[in-house]
Formats: C-alpha cells, structure tokens, sequence
C-alpha cells in the first residue's frame, strides 16, 4: 500500500509495494494540494522504483497523491493516499529582555530551532536612527547589548535568518536604568 514517512514541513518519502520491474512498465505519480486540481504535478517514476521524496512543498499542506502502475503486462488499481506536511516551526516566538542596568542589558529569544543558521539583533534608541547591528550564531538564544545611555527606551528586533534564505522577526521595548549616581 502507498504511504508516507519522514514527513517535515516541506518534504516528504513516498514508499509503495513493488508491483512493477524495469521491463514491465513505470509509474506515473501525481500529487498536489488537496482540492486544487490545476495545482497538481505529474512524474514518472521507473518500474523497478519503489519510493521517492517529494520536496519544496507548502508546510501545513494536505497533498493528494496518485500513483498510477502503467503496465502493458498486468493491470493495477491506481494506489492513493492524502500526506499533511508539519506546520513550519518559527523562531522567534517571543523576545525578552532581562538584568536591565544603565548601559546594558540581556536579549534571550526562544524557541532555538535547527533550522535557523543565524541570528541578528538590531537596537536602537527611541526615537532615532542609529541603530547597531549584533551577529548571534543560530545555536544560541541570548546575547549582551553593551555601551548604551542610560535612562533610554531602545527598541530591540531580533530577526531569525533560517538555513531555507527565509527571515522572521520579531520586537521588544528595552529601557536602561538611570545613570551611575550614587552607586
């Protein structure tokens, strides 16, 4: 029977009883969204295979999928089965902002995902724009923002760079505490 496995949010492995052989015929497969008939795509797959992986496909999306044995030997029911891509995981979901002093304080984001290969934090004071740029590897999830004025509002965008070339951001309001007086 026709069925999936390694299902993510953009891919997944087809694998199917081996009705045909190299010499007895090919498979012609279709599949696309669900109820989107001019979204569908067509492949043939030679007789003697037995699964293949559909990539670049929509996360969260149910896709129909046809496979068809065209065989002049035998004949075979078309086999179909319905596959639901992962939703697509997204960082970050929140941002938060932490040990506030007068010229510093710590941005930490979650969740970290696999897929993101870098991070950027840019911060700037309110109103203005001179804003910095700060570079974070993707394995981390919290950095230092340093050299700041004190008794300012910054507002602080933390942009996930996925590994795919996609970007997500999302932003905080930070405030540093009044200067060093009597300290």
């Amino acid at each position: 029977r026709l069925h999936a496995t390694d299902v993510t949010s953009s891919s997944f492995r087809l694998v199917w009883p081996q009705l045909l052989s190299q010499d007895s015929g090919f498979y012609s497969l279709e599949y696309g969204p669900g109820g989107d008939p001019a979204a569908r795509s067509t492949l043939q797959v030679p007789g003697a295979q037995s699964s293949l992986v559909l990539s670049q496909l929509a996360p969260g999306t149910t896709y129909e999928v046809a496979l068809i044995p065209e065989s002049n030997v035998h004949y075979f029911p078309p086999q179909r089965t319905r596959v639901t891509t992962l939703p697509e995981e997204i960082s970050p979901v929140q941002v938060l902002i932490s040990d506030s002093g007068p010229r510093s304080f710590q941005v930490s984001w979650a969740p970290v995902l696999d897929s993101v290969a870098s991070y950027q934090v840019l911060y700037g004071p309110l109103p203005g724009n001179s804003a910095k740029l700060l570079q974070v590897d993707g394995s981390h999830n919290s950095t230092l923002v340093q050299h700041l004025a004190p008794n300012t509002t910054y507002l602080v965008t933390v942009t996930a760079i996925y590994r795919s070339g996609k970007e997500k951001s999302l932003s905080a309001k930070a405030c540093t505490l009044e200067g060093e007086r009597g300290q």
